[in-house]
Order: C-alpha cells, then sequence, then structure tokens
C-alpha cells in the first residue's frame, strides 16, 4: 500500500518581502491618513502640554475639513528648507524632513489678528474682538540647568578654547561666546509655581543645585508682561502690509490657507510672532489626547527607563496620563 505525501509550498524570498512591504505600506498610510502619536520636545505650550508627555494626534479629520480656531496642531517646522526637487520634496513631507512644531491656532483664513501692549500686558484682538485666552500659562518661567553648572562652563569653555585655537572666535569673544553657549546649550526655562516648595512641584522636578542664580537670586521670567524688543524672525513679504517682529505686538490679515498659530507659553514660545502665518498644506494632525507624561528629555522613553530604573517612576506625572487636552 503506498501513501501519499503532499507537500506544502514553501514562501519564497520574494513572496515574503511582498508581505512585508504591503505591511510597511498600510502602515505608512495609517500613519501618515489616520492618526500620530507625538513627544513634546519643548517648553513653547506648557502648560497645557509638557516636555515628556506623549499624545495621540487625529490626522484624519483634517482630510476632511480645515483647523478650526483654538484647536493644537500639529505641523512641519516652517522654517526648514525643502528641496526644489518634486521626489525629494514629496519624501521630506510625507517620510523623512522637517521636525514637527505644536501650537495653538488663533487666526484662520479669512482673519484679522492683532497683538497689542494694554496696560503693559500683551492682547490679542481677533477680527476687532479682544480674546479671552484662559489657556496661557499663568506661572512664571524658572531657568535651570540641564547638567551639573560647574561641568557645563568646563566644557564651554574648553570648546571656546578650542575654537580659538582654530581662529573661528577671537580670544576677545570669549565671555561671550561662553555666556551664549551656557544659556543656550545648558539651561532650560521650565514653569514654576512659587507659591509651592521646589519638592512639591507639580511640572517638573527642581532642585536648588540645578537653579540658575543672578545676584544670589533665581532668575525667573514673570508671565503677562509684554515682548517688545525685536527678535531675528523670517521677515514678511515686500509689498506686505503684514507686520510682526518676534514681539506681542504683530497685525496680520491673513490670506487662503494661512493660520496664524501662537504657544500657550506665550514668554517661551517661537511661533508665527517670529516666522509669520503657517500654511494650512503643513499641518497635518489636531492634537486630541494626552497618553502619558513623564518629566524627561529623552526621545524615548524605554532608554530613560533602563539609565535610571528607579528614579524614572519618581519622575513620572501620574496625575497628567490618559486626559483629552483642550
Amino acid at each position: 500500500m503506498q501513501t501519499q505525501t503532499h507537500n506544502k509550498p514553501q514562501k519564497t524570498f520574494l513572496g515574503s518581502l511582498g508581505q512585508m512591504l504591503f505591511l510597511l505600506t498600510v502602515v505608512f498610510l495609517i500613519r501618515t491618513l489616520g492618526f500620530g502619536l507625538y513627544q513634546v520636545p519643548t517648553g513653547s505650550m506648557e502648560t497645557t502640554m509638557l516636555v515628556g508627555e506623549r499624545f495621540f494626534a487625529d490626522k484624519l479629520t483634517y482630510l476632511f475639513r480645515a483647523p478650526q480656531r483654538n484647536e493644537i496642531i500639529a505641523f512641519n517646522d516652517p522654517l526648514f528648507n525643502y528641496s526644489q526637487n518634486t521626489l525629494t520634496y514629496l519624501f521630506q513631507q510625507y517620510v523623512w524632513g522637517p521636525s514637527n512644531w505644536t501650537k495653538r491656532v488663533i487666526g484662520v483664513p479669512g482673519d484679522h489678528v492683532r497683538g497689542v501692549i494694554e496696560d503693559g500686558k500683551p492682547v490679542v484682538y481677533l477680527n476687532g474682538v479682544k480674546l479671552d485666552e484662559p489657556y496661557i500659562n499663568k506661572y512664571p518661567l524658572i531657568d535651570i540647568w540641564k547638567t551639573n553648572p560647574a561641568t557645563a562652563q568646563k566644557a564651554v569653555e574648553q570648546e571656546a578654547l578650542r575654537w580659538i585655537s582654530q581662529g573661528y572666535l577671537n580670544s576677545s569673544q570669549f565671555n561671550e561666546f561662553v555666556a551664549h553657549q551656557l544659556r543656550y546649550e545648558y539651561q532650560v526655562r521650565r514653569s514654576y509655581d512659587p507659591a509651592l516648595s521646589y519638592e512639591a512641584q507639580p511640572f517638573y522636578r527642581i532642585t536648588p543645585d540645578r537653579i540658575v542664580y543672578h545676584n544670589g537670586n533665581p532668575i525667573l521670567v514673570m508671565p503677562f508682561v509684554a515682548d517688545t524688543k525685536p527678535q531675528t524672525v523670517r521677515a514678511p513679504k515686500p509689498g506686505s502690509k503684514n507686520t510682526w517682529n518676534g514681539t506681542d505686538e504683530f497685525d496680520v490679515q491673513l490670506g487662503q490657507n494661512q493660520y496664524w498659530c501662537m504657544g500657550d507659553n506665550r514668554r517661551s514660545s517661537q511661533d508665527c510672532r517670529f516666522f509669520g502665518p503657517i500654511d494650512g498644506k503643513y499641518i497635518h494632525a489636531r492634537i486630541l489626547f494626552r497618553i502619558w507624561s513623564v518629566d524627561s528629555n529623552e526621545d524615548w522613553w524605554i532608554v530613560d527607563l533602563i539609565k535610571h530604573p528607579i528614579d524614572f517612576f519618581k519622575r513620572v506625572r501620574w496625575n497628567r496620563f490618559l486626559q483629552l487636552v483642550r
């Protein structure tokens, strides 16, 4: 008696590769057109959004309607220099290119947005009506060191000496270079509640040895104080009646598909006051939901957990998990 054996067909390499490419295509389309997961890298939206928080964002809605006022959006870095090559541009736009920024929509196409100073405080008018903005950060900002200040000072001084030895820096610029690098590379500004002790701060861990002092006092940037010192900005187009210069004074009539967006942390946000209206084609998501919150600067929380397995959980903000954001 003979028995027949049936050999199951073996998957070919090309067949497996095809399935993998199909799966990657599906994932890419879902992430591009459906939803996104975003991490907050800066404090420009404090205290609505804190550094180290992860958010769920809806991309599908903006395929059917335009962004609306007060929505928190994600968009491509407006200062990114896109390629003139069409294929490269598409790759930069949808695969790998500019970083994601997050701000709040203040004005939409057709709106007249004006920033003025009243009684020493910055105020925004939308179509002639003064805005009530309860979401603006009401806490002062405190300067803190990212690392040990003595270590930072030594590193920057060595960097300055190296630049001097290579002829890229004059010795007379030593102090200015050191001060600049310390401020922008080794210090950050974080929201601070002066009514609470350092140990009880609700937003970030703040310890006395990491606070930046000037004349024996912590450096504080107070909220609701007008900024009238012009900054380096992307200037309006020649002939435009729109004005902005990086301060709280601006006057903009939004055109077709233009949006005026600002950070909730007005004293520490690089937004449309610096680079002008955002083209709607670069807006790609609406931030909806906070998933979790950890006081961490790491891009991947698992890296922080591996580095600091005990301390990590002390920096988890349990009261900010699983929340809608507005």
